[in-house]
């Protein structure tokens, strides 16, 4: 049977043949050709800013030819070169950027064209400043060349503070959390109802340790067993009608007081008719804080002076070991002739001793630094005060050079935290009274994990010596732990300065090395090397997201760390502290290769230590 075909295929066969030529509807051309890929060896890029290059892999597959690469989108300070293998289409996509590509992630859109085929992926840049790390000790810096300063944490004592570490193994317990911090010389602030002399009559009745030594007595069985114990307030019977000291008529009734603290907890204490007052402890107390804040409390600073003078020579003939710290001072506003500006201060205490000034010992000149009192404050403006506590330090040591007689006086930071505010009796801001207080939960969160390390190494670099928390056992605007000894994150914090930047007034601490960075405005970054070879490098993320941010997560940053000029290393390892932090248990660190150049990331406001071995 024969079949009529219809349409334009006459037989079998001739499909057959004609298929190997073109489709059995017609057309042809383009429609033929294997589409044109693109493959990327990685979603993101890191782009130092010193200039180094940085490859992208590129595979382009599919459609014969030679191919164009370009890329849109690029951020200003970035060029592109690429590059494709010998008699290949694939090759190498090179991004090489400056110092003027800000630290940002950007995203590009890279296309392959080869004749009328496109096809296109888009990447991160990631901006990534470069912190180079050399090899010789900056002298400049710190303590000669040491970074010198330890930490320290700190108790106001009145009739508030409450049983802080309790009795039998609660205390035990208590006592380890705070050894662990490893603070040295823990300040103890006695104020109102803690203050032990309560009356002036002659009799034993007039004293009263029980709500001081409540504190006091954990404290010296905790840590370096050798607290400050700052004698921030007089008792009341020696204050005039406004609760201020009376620096005219009882003067010299302060330094007695004084002087029985000294024998009550260093050599053996006083008797008061029948009745024998000593510490419990057998560690002795070293270093002794006079008055606190007198600046805002009422005296001048010749009145200070006076009372300097007088109470510390009777300390120490009670016990010539002593050390003493001075001024205690509320500073704010440098420059500015408020309450809180020290060029008001520091002139007459430390004039010659013939011209009215301090005529008697001084070890450290001590000074209290916060960064706002005001929680509407943004982030942006608390991390703006820092280089404000730097110059105010160097103006310390600046006015001691004047007095070569103090030449091995120190400059100590005795409180320090991020705000200074506080609630009234009607629940009002302190600072601020037409608004009501708000506890800034910037003292305990990410963001502290930024601020603290940024302060510790801006004022370690300054030469200041000591870095007191303010203060231990708080709520989560001031606390290292809460009122039962639960760890927030400030507490690891500061754990891990103190462990990772041991420094005693004997020992000092680690060298400090010079170290360049392409960005110091988003970050901030110190390189350490320790007695036995071993370099650390710590990095503070504290890029702000956004100008309004208050209490952000700031913004995530990478940062490459060059050791290339200190030679080779056989281990290394990282430690984060930042959001992600179990507060629980503290952070935990993690090896990483060694190598010339680690690139360390934060995904916000946070610090990193990078731990490298010989």
């Amino acid at each position: 049977m024969r079949f009529k075909l219809r349409g334009t295929c006459a037989s079998a066969a001739i499909v057959l043949a004609l298929s190997m030529v073109a489709g059995c509807s017609g057309g042809g051309g383009d429609s033929t050709k294997t589409p044109l890929t693109l493959n990327v060896g990685s979603n993101s890029v890191i782009v130092p800013q010193d200039g180094t290059a940085a490859p992208l892999a590129l595979t382009i597959g599919g459609s014969s030819g030679t191919p164009t690469v370009s890329v849109s989108g690029l951020p200003s300070g970035v060029t592109q070169q690429f590059v494709a293998k010998s008699g290949e289409r694939s090759g190498t996509l090179t991004f090489t950027g400056g110092p003027s590509f800000t630290a940002s992630n950007s995203t590009v859109t890279i296309t392959a064209t080869i004749g009328s085929q496109s096809a296109t992926q888009t990447v991160t840049l990631v901006s990534a400043p470069v912190a180079t790390v050399g090899a010789t000790v900056d002298t400049t810096l710190g303590t000669k060349g040491k970074l010198a300063q330890f930490m320290a944490t700190s108790f106001q004592i009145f009739q508030y503070t409450g049983d802080i570490f309790g009795s039998g193994s609660t205390a035990t317990a208590r006592e380890a959390t705070l050894t662990n911090l490893e603070p040295q010389h823990v300040r103890m602030q006695v104020l109102l109802g803690a203050i032990p002399m309560v009356s002036n009559t002659g009799m034993a009745s007039d004293w009263d340790f029980t709500m001081l030594d409540q504190i006091a007595q954990p404290v010296l069985a905790s840590a370096d067993h050798s607290p400050e114990f700052q004698i921030a307030a007089a008792p009341t019977w020696m204050n005039d009608s406004n609760g201020r000291l009376d620096v005219a008529n009882h003067v010299s009734d302060f330094a007695t007081f004084a002087a029985n603290l000294v024998r009550y907890y260093n050599t053996g204490g006083f008797t008061v008719g029948p009745t024998h007052f000593q510490s419990a402890s057998s560690h002795k107390i070293t270093w002794w804080g006079i008055f606190n804040e007198f600046n805002i409390n009422g005296l001048t600073a010749a009145q200070y002076v006076t009372l300097y003078n007088t109470v510390v020579p009777a300390m120490l003939a009670v016990d010539p070991t002593i050390k003493l710290s001075a001024l205690e001072f509320s500073n704010f506003g440098m420059g500015t002739g408020d309450a809180g500006d020290p060029t008001l201060y520091l002139p007459t205490f430390l004039a010659t001793a013939a011209s009215g000034g301090v005529n008697t010992q001084v070890d450290a000149l001590s000074t209290h630094f916060y960064s706002t009192c005001n929680q509407t404050d943004t982030d942006a403006t608390l991390f703006a005060t820092i280089p404000q506590f730097v110059e105010n330090v160097i103006y310390f040591y600046k006015e001691l050079a004047t007095r070569s007689d103090l030449d091995n006086a120190q400059v100590w930071v005795t409180e320090n935290n991020v705000n200074a505010d506080y609630a009234g009796s009607d629940g009002m801001s302190t600072c601020n009274p037409a608004q009501k207080f708000v506890s800034d939960q910037r003292g305990t969160s990410a963001f502290f994990a930024a601020w603290r390390p940024y302060v510790f190494s801006q004022l370690g670099k300054a030469g200041n010596r000591a870095l007191f928390h303010w203060e231990y056992s708080a709520d989560q605007q001031d606390g290292e732990v809460d009122a039962s000894s639960n760890p927030y994150l400030s507490y690891w914090v500061d754990r891990t300065l103190a462990n990772f930047y041991p420094s005693t007034t004997a020992a000092l601490g680690p060298d400090i090395l010079g170290l360049t960075a392409t960005d110091t405005s988003s970050i901030e970054t110190l390189a350490t090397r320790n007695s036995d070879g071993s370099v650390r490098v710590m990095i503070v993320d504290r890029a702000v997201h956004a100008t309004s941010d208050n209490n952000g997560a700031g913004d995530a940053r990478t940062v490459v760390v060059d050791t290339s000029a200190l030679g080779s290393f056989s281990a290394a390892s990282l430690l984060t502290i930042d959001a992600n932090t179990n507060v629980t248990n503290g952070p935990a660190g993690t090896n990483v290769t060694p190598n010339a150049r680690i690139n360390v990331t934060l995904g916000g406001y946070g610090v990193a230590f990078l731990t490298l071995t010989p």
